[in-house]
Order: C-alpha cells, then sequence, then structure tokens
C-alpha cells in the first residue's frame, strides 16, 4: 500500500542480486506480457545494457514479441557511444533505430543557452535571467517579520514567478523556510552570495536536453502501450525521483498520456550492476571499458561535476568530440569553476573564524 502518495518499497528490492534480478525479469515478463507493445530507450550507457540484455534473456525464456529499441543521437556522441551501440544490435541480433532530434545540441545551446549545475538550476536561471528579478528581494524575504505575507507581496508585485521566487527565497508558497530539497537556490552553499558577486554573462538554460531528447522521445514513443527506460534509484537527483501520479511500484507507473512506464533496474544498486555484468559477461563500451569513464550520459554534459575531468579523459581518444564539448559548454565550464573556488574559499574563512 502507498503512504503518503509514495510506493511501498517492494520485497524484491533488498534481495541480494541473483533473487533481484530473477524477481526482475519476472517483471519483465509480466508487463511484456500485458503490454507487448513496447518501446525502450537504449543510450549505449552501463545501465542500458545490463536493461537491454535482461529484457532479452526475458523474451527468449517465456517467448515474448520483440521490443522497439531506440537510440537518442543528440549531435554531441563519443564515437565509442555510437560503435557499442552497433555492436550491441548485431550481439542481440536486434534492431537499435537510431534517431536525432530536429533540433541538435549546438542550435539548441546557442538559441536557448547552456546548462548549470542541474537541470532544476537551469530551469530557474534562465527564468530569473528573463525576468530579470532583483536578487535583492531575499533580503526583503529574510527580513521580513511576516515571511508569509512578504511572499505574497513579491508574487503580486511579480506576477506568474511564485516559483522563482520561493526558490531564490529558499522557501515554500507559505514563507515557511526549506533547505532539505533541491528546489531551493540555498540547496548549494553560497550560491546566492556568488550570484551577487559573479553573475554569470551567458544563458543558462536546460531546453538542449528537451530538444534533443524528451521531445523526440515523446514523438518516437506516441503509440506504444509501454515504455522502458532505464533509471536507478541509486543514481539519485530528478532521474530517481518516484512517479507520483497513478502508481502502483516505482519502477511501473502509468504516465499522464496513459501510458505505461516500466523501469526495471529501478532498485538496481551499484553493487548488483557489478555482480550481473561479471556473471553475465557483460562487456561495456569503450567509454567505460578504455578511457575509464565510470558513466556517459549527454556527452561534457555541465550538469555533471565531473564534466571537465571525463573530457580528459576522452581526450586521448576522441579529441575532436572534446573540443565540440568545450565549443558548446565552455562557459558554463569556467562559470562553476568560479563558484568552485569561491566556495572553497568562503568555506575556508568560515572555518578560521570558527
Amino acid at each position: 500500500m502507498e503512504q503518503n502518495n509514495k510506493p511501498a518499497r517492494p520485497p524484491y528490492a533488498d534481495f541480494e542480486a541473483p533473487q533481484k534480478f530473477q524477481a526482475i525479469q519476472s517483471i519483465i515478463a509480466k508487463r511484456l506480457t500485458e503490454h507487448p507493445k513496447a518501446i525502450c530507450s537504449y543510450s549505449g550507457g552501463s545501465d542500458s545494457d545490463i536493461m537491454l540484455d535482461l529484457i532479452e534473456r526475458t523474451r527468449k525464456l517465456f517467448d515474448l514479441p520483440p521490443v522497439k529499441y531506440v537510440f537518442f543521437n543528440t549531435g554531441l556522441e563519443m564515437q565509442a557511444i555510437k560503435d557499442h551501440v552497433k555492436a550491441t544490435a548485431e550481439k542481440y541480433g536486434i534492431e537499435i533505430e537510431t534517431v536525432r532530434p530536429k533540433i541538435g545540441i549546438v542550435q539548441a545551446a546557442r538559441t536557448y543557452g547552456i546548462p548549470f549545475i542541474s537541470k532544476i538550476f537551469s530551469q530557474r536561471f534562465e527564468s530569473w535571467q528573463k525576468k530579470d528579478i532583483p536578487l535583492s528581494i531575499v533580503e526583503e524575504y529574510e527580513n521580513a517579520e511576516d515571511k508569509k505575507a512578504k511572499i505574497k507581496e513579491l508574487t503580486d508585485r511579480y506576477p506568474k514567478c511564485q516559483t522563482l521566487i520561493t526558490f531564490l527565497c529558499s522557501c515554500d508558497n507559505e514563507g515557511q523556510s526549506r533547505t532539505n530539497t533541491q528546489n531551493v537556490i540555498n540547496s548549494r552553499k553560497y550560491m546566492l552570495d556568488f550570484l551577487n558577486i559573479t553573475p554569470p554573462r551567458f544563458k543558462i538554460s536546460a531546453k538542449c536536453c528537451d530538444y534533443c531528447k524528451k521531445k523526440i522521445a515523446h514523438e518516437v514513443q506516441r503509440g506504444y502501450d509501454m515504455i522502458i527506460t532505464g533509471e536507478r534509484a541509486a543514481e539519485g537527483g530528478v532521474r530517481a525521483i518516484s512517479f507520483r501520479s497513478g502508481q502502483t511500484t516505482s519502477c511501473f507507473s502509468i504516465t499522464n498520456s496513459g501510458q505505461y512506464r516500466l523501469r526495471p533496474l529501478y532498485y538496481v544498486s551499484d553493487k548488483d550492476k557489478a555482480w550481473y555484468k561479471d556473471c553475465y559477461k557483460i562487456r561495456y563500451s569503450d567509454a567505460y571499458e578504455v578511457y575509464g569513464l565510470t558513466r556517459t550520459g549527454c556527452c561534457g554534459c555541465p550538469i555533471s561535476y565531473k564534466a571537465v575531468a571525463d573530457l580528459e579523459l576522452i581526450r586521448p581518444y576522441e579529441p575532436m568530440v572534446v573540443k565540440a564539448a568545450w565549443n558548446i559548454f565552455g562557459e558554463s565550464y569556467k562559470y562553476r569553476q568560479k563558484y568552485n573556488e569561491y566556495k572553497a574559499e568562503r568555506k575556508a574563512q568560515a572555518k578560521s573564524n570558527s
């Protein structure tokens, strides 16, 4: 049963790897039997490799119909990933269709802006830049005796900006302070002070993800009964947040469009993945096995705190991809470095004063 609109954690989530994957295979078999017209997003990453192997083993075991596999090429992909997608299709005797967005990553970044810190922060900063709300509203909020009234006054002063205002003031709609959420600026230490001192001189936005993956995915997935994706709770962040509407478990839900969504790896840990890789001799792409990356995702995406370090791992093998990533996201890389330096200085100062 669900409590607080959150699904209960199923027993198999705490099984050891062999039993856990057996349970997952049963879930896949049940859902594919119920919803055989299924489409699966395959990224060429390690989670996708485990997921695809699980699906194909289950299909053969239970004689289930084929699943439609799709790889979304953003326009900035490592050759290692593209080669791996082709090799995976050949290994399993399946088709993995490559789909390109109508608006590529270069055009999206130039038109709308580039990500910074996280998707949530990128969305809020984009709104802040467009609406030009002064950061001084935070001081107004902090100095107000009646914080609920102050938030009401600020939202009246700046119509249709409540989400941005509560983000900047690190509070909820009632003016109550919030600290344990990614939806407020204070979730990043000293970020507000940093913005005041060093405002960004480039456009910030997460729309490259919307145009290069989400929109095209929605178009391709239309008409299918079930969508299969590889999110894991162990990843943390936005991708691990459970669907809230009409779900029975975190690994299976129904979307607003009426389609079903299956996330077979939701309760799979890093330890589980390592066991499965060793047990079934899964070989990840050269991005992992040769370059030394621990995850791939969107190549060079500034949301990853390791983006610059990962690009240096890629550089000896694919220098042109690294050059392209710096041309697209360079301003965000440099701005994050400035923020990290500012944060380190403030922490050192606070330590010396204590």
